[in-house]
């Protein structure tokens, strides 16, 4: 009987060690959408700015258990985010739906399992964890976000993929999972949360800041967010920046940050022009005076020129 007892007390100290999480000093508060929908929201900045608080997520109180839209960038913000939802309600975390496999909306998933969640993300994210860069950036962060992003720290794979677009109800509540496919990552997903008209974007809008492209399809994502039906709703919440109550006069930034980059390195590139002559030779007024241009824009510009090279070859 001893020996089960010692056992026990071996197995709670080992739980009580793997869940110990750095405290975050960074504000986070809760912004009320509706009775039942909240969000935190990240300032806009890149990725190791603010403990890595730099993206946003959400969640609904339903009747029968809390859903929760994407998990944020290091275990502690997780963490935190875990206390302001349990400081408005007592229902359990029943789900994580994650807009996509980045590393700032992925790493506080291991949080919620222990909370008992099952997650939830979009065919094509297991492109992203099976992948060297999902390694990569992990031990990247390690370094660039230690402690709050440490050893213990793991890449959680979904317990369920969704591979196609599906509606689901839970208490009060009817979600609709939109598969926006390769957009702004290799699998996005958004999130309409009914009766509230309420609609989760993720990275497939930004707001406040230049998006970040990375190795996302931009011609897939700009024809995804021209289909983007906004009419009717009563909120968006962006993967980054504040929600807005007007979502069809809102959206525009990613969009128009989009098209025009996508035209710029179209032009340069017909014209075999080089990437430095192309960048050089644009406009960013437009957007220049946005947070992250100085880190982003550049990058972004690249990535956007070697596709549109691509796209030529393809024709």
């Amino acid at each position: 009987m001893k020996l089960i007892s010692a056992f026990f007390v071996i197995l709670f100290s080992m739980q009580a060690i793997a869940t110990e999480y750095a405290e975050s000093k960074v504000e986070m508060q809760l912004q009320q959408i509706t009775q039942d929908i909240y969000y935190v929201e990240g300032i806009p900045g890149v990725a190791t700015d603010n403990e890595g608080f730099i993206s946003n997520a959400g969640f609904i109180i339903t009747g029968e258990g809390v859903v929760v839209f994407d998990a944020l960038g290091t275990p502690s913000l997780a963490k935190k985010l875990i206390g302001l939802i349990k400081s408005v309600t007592e229902q359990p975390i029943k789900r994580v739906i994650v807009s996509h496999y980045h590393a700032d909306h992925i790493y506080g998933l291991q949080v919620f399992k222990e909370e008992g969640a099952r997650i939830y993300a979009a065919d094509g994210s297991l492109d992203y964890l099976n992948s060297d860069v999902a390694v990569e950036r992990l031990e990247e962060r390690r370094f660039s976000l230690d402690p709050w992003v440490n050893d213990q720290t793991q890449l959680i794979f979904p317990d369920e993929i969704i591979n196609k677009s599906a509606t689901f109800p839970l208490g009060k509540k009817t979600f609709t999972i939109n598969l926006q496919g390769k957009a702004h990552s290799d699998g996005d997903l958004a999130m309409l949360v009914e009766p509230d008209l309420v609609l989760f974007s993720g990275d497939i809008i930004f707001r406040s800041r230049i998006p970040f492209i990375g190795s996302g399809d931009t011609k897939h994502w700009l024809e995804t967010l021209q289909k983007l039906e906004t009419s009717g709703l009563k909120a968006l919440v962006p993967g980054h920046g504040p929600a807005t109550f007007e979502p069809s006069e809102r959206i525009s930034l990613t969009r128009e940050y989009l098209a025009f980059m996508r035209e710029v390195m179209r032009e340069g590139v017909n014209e075999l022009m080089s990437f430095d002559e192309i960048y050089s030779e644009a406009d960013w007024s437009k957007f220049e005076h946005l947070p992250a241009f100085e880190a982003g824009n550049r990058i972004n510009a690249y990535q956007v020129f070697l596709s549109m090279e691509q796209e030529l070859l393809d024709q």
